[in-house]
């Protein structure tokens, strides 16, 4: 003990721990201790009022300094891991490169009105409108600039499970899906006014999504519509006519999730019965079934042509697929907590473990070398396909609670007709090169998420 306090300080040490135990009536360890460090009576009642408490106030102090210690060592290690992920260009441009561009917290905004858990959010591909659908049965659509709600869209009478902008050329909507048992089309032009429903489905449509132009063998260039349900089913749409144009059967379960290749040649689902299937469009037929998980897959997503490159390297090719071809590679999440990369004929690529819980969405980066996914641990997690699929950052508690959906805003284009969430246009073999750095140069660094917590957030640089 001299070696470390001056005698001074083990004065003021052995005071206190007599006082301490005085003041928890242990006279007789009191005395004991007095006794041998030879403390007379010159320590009396008054001195150990002094020095009482003390001793308390410093193990909790401690405490307290640990628990920082250990924040700052958290937030230390978090901000190295983002350092090295970095690169020159993101130093010099001061980390505004859209390609390599990923969100950070605080949110810019966070959208407050829904009354139940948030399940899902759209982002108007031309206009600064998101639109978020809840279990309160509401859509609203925002402002996702100024963070301000223009509006509350109701007409569905149970919870809205999915909402997507597209339609055909000039005519853009906003569909929904519900708990109800419908689809239904509302025409942003005229306040929102619902134009069209559509019923079919037998049990709770799960997700809806417009289908890009230039699917072979389908009609009406960009009126069509995918949705996924419950009744085990996908069904496309003609949006103009309201009819149910083809079913596609093949799922045993609940199908969780549908989403089409940028080009409207493919379909990705996935549901309840741990599988995910690739569908081709046009004649309904199943190209691929991916195999591996281990639960509920609840998101799939389609690799965009610019992460081709890295999904190659990754699954061991010399060179990557022309970027004009479709359905080249997948992504998909499960309630197994895992995510999983695979290539278009169902050969698992990558395993990408990390959330604690569930993952319930996630997006490509549209640069092509990241892969965004959240989760109900509440974080949202950045994997960089280029480490081969390395969990580079973690935004921890983006939410309060469950993280349901996870939005990125379309790319900057002139083309009225582009789908929400992807790329618009369909690449072309001529001049890849010069395609694919352009279509990097639009992107607009945008996430939207929402949460069982009622609220919508957004990530913007």
């Amino acid at each position: 003990m001299s070696k470390l306090l001056t005698p001074r300080q083990a004065e003021e040490l052995h005071k206190t721990i007599i006082a301490y135990l005085s003041s928890n009536d242990l006279a007789h360890s009191a005395n004991a201790l007095r006794e041998e460090l030879n403390i007379g009576d010159s320590f009396s009642e008054e001195t150990s009022k002094k020095y009482e408490g003390i001793m308390e106030r410093k193990w909790t102090s401690i405490i307290r300094l640990q628990k920082k210690i250990m924040d700052l060592e958290s937030e230390n290690y978090r901000l190295k891991q983002e350092l090295e992920t970095s690169t020159p260009t993101s130093f010099l441009r001061g980390n505004q490169d859209p390609a390599t561009w990923l969100p950070r917290a605080p949110a810019r905004h966070t959208l407050q009105s829904h009354r139940s858990p948030v399940t899902c959010v759209a982002f108007h591909p031309i206009f600064s409108s998101l639109a978020s659908g809840s279990e309160d049965s509401t859509i609203k659509i925002w402002d996702w600039e100024l963070g301000e709600l223009e509006r509350t869209v109701k007409g569905h009478t149970k919870a809205v499970l999915d909402v997507d902008y597209g339609g055909p050329r000039g005519g853009m909507l906003l569909a929904s899906c519900s708990s109800d048992l419908t689809i239904k089309l509302w025409d942003p032009s005229d306040e929102y006014k619902n134009i069209r429903t559509l019923p079919g489905h037998d049990h709770s449509v799960s997700a809806v999504r417009f289908i890009s132009s230039g699917s072979a063998g389908l009609p009406s260039t960009g009126n069509l519509l995918v949705s996924a349900s419950r009744d085990k089913t996908l069904r496309i749409w003609d949006v103009t006519t309201g009819y149910c144009v083809k079913t596609l059967s093949g799922h045993l379960d609940w199908v969780r999730e549908v989403t089409p290749s940028f080009d409207g040649r493919w379909l990705l689902s996935g549901g309840n019965d741990q599988t995910a299937r690739l569908w081709d469009a046009a004649s309904g037929e199943i190209k691929a079934t991916f195999l591996g998980h281990e639960h509920v897959i609840e998101c799939c997503a389609f690799a965009p042509p610019t992460a081709y490159g890295h999904l190659a390297a990754l699954a061991g090719l010399k060179k990557p697929p022309l970027p004009s071809s479709s359905g080249e590679f997948v992504a998909t999440g499960s309630r197994d907590r895992k995510i999983k990369l695979w290539d278009g004929r169902g050969t698992l690529i990558k395993t990408l473990d990390g959330h604690d819980n569930w993952v319930r969405g996630m997006v490509f980066h549209p640069g092509g070398r990241y892969l965004i996914s959240v989760s109900d641990d509440k974080t949202m997690r950045c994997w960089d396909l280029e480490q081969e699929g390395k969990c580079v950052k973690t935004i921890s508690d983006a939410h309060g609670h469950f993280i349901s959906c996870i939005r990125w805003a379309p790319s900057i284009s002139n083309e009225p007709s582009a789908v929400n969430g992807d790329t618009p246009g369909r690449p072309s073999n001529s001049g890849k090169g010069q395609e694919l750095a352009a279509a990097k140069a639009n992107i607009r660094c945008v996430i939207a998420t929402g949460s069982v917590d009622l609220n919508v957030r957004i990530f913007a640089s």
